[in-house]
């Protein structure tokens, strides 16, 4: 049973966040050949106050 963990920054909508769901369960189908109803996945919104890249947030890169 394949178990994602997916972390993105916050500001996307539910419908966004279903279709990376459907996106990323056929990824697994796809390259690995299981079934649908076997991929487990979690989406986290982190804020973008709590992201960092090139040290600083998400917030102050814009």
């Amino acid at each position: 049973m394949p178990f994602a963990q997916l972390y993105i920054a916050e500001g996307r909508n539910d419908a966004q966040k279903k279709l990376l769901i459907e996106k990323v369960t056929q990824a697994f189908v796809d390259a690995v050949g299981v079934k649908p109803e076997s991929v487990w996945i979690t989406v986290q919104d982190i804020p973008k106050t709590q992201w960092g890249v090139g040290g600083k947030t998400l917030a102050d890169r814009g």
